[in-house]
């Protein structure tokens, strides 16, 4: 088995090398064929894998494949530990993967028009995407599959790396750059307490395989450590928060979220990667995989779901006052993850991934189908100037509604399943702050709809807004591009049906989740699962059900009858809450206070530096200051060169005083 997993990995590695190095020689059709076989062939090999476990009783695999170096007793090793959440995990990520590179062949097939005649940055640039797209593939299977510490830091950074390429893709925009270092630098914030976390573990266990550290941490569980002065802090929820930190920044939550919006800067098939089962999941499949030591601390829990649930609610809030059809996305991405943070803080870790499963699909149907749109529209990303595109575009706009009546979570698509399961788990959870985070979480599905909905209804109903030129060649994208969002379709709808049993009531993930008895919400919740048909019924008379129906009856009262009649009744009505608006609009304030204090603190310290230690202590003193030294003393000594004899024998006369005085005194 260590070949297939090392094939799986490995594939789209290979592919991302041909098309990199070799893309000159192969040309396009070379690149996106060689990148989209190697990870075709991941995803055939984990859909091999799921098979296997499901049907012939696979067993776990966990065994290292290379050792790089033994220091201190440490080994530090590339391995793999593959149990059913790695096996779904490959499959979803490997999969959606694949859907990207498909799609990629259409939205990229004009993609001169983006860059300078002159600038050779554009030159092999359709190769060089398909060639940073595959190497993300790989780098999120090595995150996944990795059994120990270092090799998950090794996929921790190397997909950040790879998506700050990719959201600078079009190195030639400003926007995109700052973009890229943005997202660069807050993930660097995150990443600082992920090694910490990590070196913890390391200090303290004196190893980095997963279940060694898993095995140990019930006779650590009540080691006390001192970090600042004589203030004792827990093990476990130091080592716990630290590493959650890292979850922050990779996974977008409060107050690390403000590169993800921005990342938007980049081409569209990046955007629904990295939103979809990629790089912003990295966070929440961790926490999942760390549950042994999560469940030692019911202080990191109550940190996790607190912050989960808040990102949930405020970050859906902002996507009503957004106007480009991609941020508006992008934030529901934010609130969807703050959905399964919250779920992990609850202990329900199966709900948490459960939902990053059925999410990943439909989040990934959103961003392709919104990519479909902006093709049809030029790269108009406005939705201001859109509206009517339903009777031109068909299989885009059917596919953008299953995406998002999943998303809303309503009734029998995949997203009500995974939704309901978590907002039911919080409200059993006991750890403190579940209360507040079912609150926001339940309010938080009226705000899903409402803003989800706005966005379908200006964009494919009502009047066409668009210009004429646009509106004389609006038509529906190539199968290239449109077929990729019906493959994605299919799950969004029934993948909910298929899997809820074992996933989330089932055995699944018995073995590589651990939740304690009086953690374990899920189970209080099976105990009243009575199939999917019923789970469906319940929900009907749920208040989770009734918010999004009213957020779709309020949506579809706003922004398609009234809009219809008076395409200015958004402007009214965002004048009659100004206040509120403009909060929303300025994000909450976050960019400005990050770019006011951390940005422009951090350039007020280099002036500093610059000003007060080059120029004037370097400069001033050492460099320049020796040589005015030097010349001072020169002039000095200048001056008792005379040319006379008298003045000389003075001289002479006086040393010789001075020396006998000495001589005498010492």
């Amino acid at each position: 088995m260590a070949n297939l997993y090392l094939t799986i990995v490995i594939a789209p590695l290979v592919g991302a090398i041909v098309a990199g190095f070799f893309g000159g020689r192969i040309g396009r059709t070379g690149a996106h064929w060689v990148t989209i076989l190697g990870v075709g062939i991941s995803t055939l090999l984990s859909f091999y894998v799921v098979k296997r476990f499901v049907f012939d009783g696979q067993e776990v695999f966990n065994e290292p494949v290379y050792t790089w170096m033994v220091a201190d007793g440490i080994d530090f090793q590339i391995g793999f530990l593959v149990d059913k959440l790695t096996a779904l995990m490959m499959a979803v990520v490997s999969f959606v993967s694949l859907m990207v590179h498909i799609y990629t062949i259409g939205y990229m097939a004009d993609d001169e028009h983006n860059w300078p005649k002159e600038s050779l940055a554009g030159r092999n640039n359709y190769q060089r995407f398909f060639s940073y797209i595959s190497l993300f593939t790989f780098s999120m299977l090595m995150l996944v599959m990795s059994n120990n510490f270092l090799q998950l830091f090794f996929g921790w950074e190397a997909v950040g790396l790879v998506s700050y390429l990719l959201i600078g893709f079009w190195s030639v925009r400003e926007s995109a750059i700052f973009a890229n270092l943005k997202a660069f630098l807050v993930n660097r914030v995150g990443d600082f307490g992920f090694i910490l976390g990590i070196a913890a573990v390391a200090m303290y266990f004196q190893s980095l395989d997963y279940l060694t550290v898993f095995g140990k941490a019930p006779e650590l569980a009540d080691t006390k450590i001192q970090i600042f002065g004589d203030s004792s802090w827990g093990l476990m929820t130091t080592i716990c928060v630290l590493l959650f930190i890292g979850a922050m920044g990779k996974s977008a939550q409060v107050p690390l979220h403000v590169w993800l919006p921005d990342s938007m800067e980049g081409p569209t098939p990046i955007s629904a990667l990295i939103h979809a089962a990629t790089m912003v999941t990295a966070g929440i499949f961790m926490v999942a995989r760390m549950s042994p030591l999560y469940e030692l601390s019911e202080t990191a829990l109550s940190f996790v779901m607190v912050i989960g649930a808040t990102t949930a609610f405020f970050m859906g809030l902002i996507g009503l006052a957004q106007n480009d059809i991609k941020r508006v996305v992008a934030y529901s991405t934010l609130s969807q993850l703050g959905y399964m943070t919250a779920a992990l803080g609850a202990s329900a870790y199966a709900a948490g991934i459960f939902h990053l499963m059925t999410h990943a699909f439909f989040k990934a149907l959103l961003f392709l189908a919104a990519g479909s749109v902006i093709i049809a529209m030029h790269h108009d990303q406005d939705i201001r100037n859109m509206g009517g595109i339903r009777k031109y575009m068909p299989y885009t706009w059917i596919t953008f509604l299953i995406g998002t009546l999943a998303l809303i979570g309503f009734p029998g698509f995949s997203g009500f399943f995974s939704k309901d399961a978590i907002i039911e788990a919080v409200h059993a959870s006991q750890v403190a702050g579940s209360g507040y985070a079912w609150v926001l979480l339940t309010i938080g599905v009226f705000i899903t709809a409402l803003y989800s909905f706005r966005l379908y209804f200006i964009v494919f109903h009502g009047k066409e807004r668009m210009d004429e030129h646009t509106r004389h060649h609006l038509h529906e994208t190539p199968a290239v591009v449109w077929v990729p969002l019906v493959l994605l379709a299919i799950p969004s709808v029934l993948i909910g049906w298929i899997t809820i049993e074992p996933v989330l009531f089932g055995d699944w993930f018995q073995g590589a989740i651990r939740v304690a008895p009086e953690h374990d919400v899920l189970a209080h919740l099976g105990e009243h699962y009575h199939g999917q048909w019923a789970f469906v019924l319940h929900g009907l008379t749920g208040a989770p059900f009734w918010l999004a129906l009213t957020g779709f009856g309020v949506a579809a009262m706003v922004f398609w009858y009234w809009f219809a009649k008076d395409p200015r009744i958004e402007e009214k009505l965002r004048g009659k809450v100004a206040w509120f608006y403009r909060v929303l609009d300025r994000k909450y304030g976050f960019d400005e206070f990050y770019q006011a204090f951390f940005a422009a603190g951090s350039r007020g310290i280099g002036r500093a530096f610059w000003s007060g230690g080059d120029r004037a202590v370097i400069d001033g003193v050492i460099v320049d200051g020796s040589a005015r030294t030097v010349g001072r003393f020169a002039q000095l000594v200048r001056k008792l060169q005379t040319g006379r004899l008298y003045n000389y024998a003075i001289a002479m006369i006086l040393g010789l005083v001075v020396l006998q005085a000495i001589f005498v005194i010492f």
